[in-house]
């Protein structure tokens, strides 16, 4: 059997080579929840609080059958002989096993994992082209296509603060590698989706103050504290202060050891 589960975006999965995915939003939902506790049991509890939170139905067991069921059902057309049973029921719930690889996500954290590990080791260009990669997996706002409750949310709220990261990281490589006036219209566009991200800020500061762009700069410095000021009542950090201050006396020496 091969199979693939994309969540960085629309839920998908392929199944022997074909596209697979249920089309009605609760067949997804549960799906989405057996993805990304893959490999794992799942209770049949947790089925019934993703879905109907505080509020199940009396009948909420029966219908999680249902689902399952019809999932089941669904996959059959583009299951082959070799296919072996990939969601089983197991007391007190069902598991679904995706091989290794399988999934975008693990994929995504293995790649966020090896390329800070690289950047540690001080190889700054090895560990861009790996959170490069690792980034490219994501198509979109994650499970894009999937209706979600409470636990899909958290499973998403917190790749999403994995994929901030290792946008943060690959800036930082980038940035290392004297790659400053490239960054430029990325970080643009990163200030515009984090407005609160001060880290995406104080890189495009320093991206437009080495590329001598003296007066681009000042502006970005000063959109940050408008930024901050207005959304938390909060001046920029002390060293985005600092960096300011080098901005607006050609400080040469400091913007250059960033």
């Amino acid at each position: 059997m091969k199979l693939e589960l994309k969540v960085l975006g629309p839920i998908e999965m392929i199944l022997n080579d074909q596209v697979c995915t249920p089309n009605g939003p609760k067949l997804r939902q549960v799906l989405a929840l057996l993805t990304m506790r893959a490999n794992r049991v799942v209770h049949c509890g947790a089925i019934i609080e993703e879905l109907w939170s505080d509020s199940p139905p009396k009948t909420a067991r029966t219908t999680v059958q249902t689902y399952v069921y019809h999932l089941r059902k669904w996959f059959k057309p583009f299951m082959d002989a070799s296919t072996g049973e990939f969601l089983a029921t197991r007391a007190p719930g069902y598991l679904f096993t995706v091989p290794e690889g399988g999934l975008d996500a693990d994929m995504f954290i293995e790649g966020l994992d090896t390329g800070r590990a690289l950047l540690q080791r001080g190889d700054a260009l090895s560990a861009a082209t790996e959170l490069r990669a690792a980034l490219h997996r994501w198509s979109g706002p994650m499970l894009d296509n999937v209706p979600c409750g409470s636990l899909l949310q958290s499973h998403a709220t917190h790749l999403e603060e994995m994929r901030t990261t290792a946008l943060e990281l690959l800036v930082n490589a980038e940035m290392q590698l004297g790659r400053h006036r490239e960054l430029i219209p990325e970080l643009r566009s990163l200030v515009l989706a984090h407005p609160l991200n001060e880290s995406f800020h104080t890189q495009l500061i320093v991206a437009l103050g080495k590329s001598q762009r003296r007066g681009e700069a000042l502006r970005a410095y000063h959109d940050l504290r408008f930024i901050l000021q207005e959304e938390l009542g909060l001046d920029p950090s002390a060293g985005v202060q600092r960096i300011h201050q080098a901005v607006l006396t050609s400080d040469e020496r400091l913007l250059e050891s960033l």
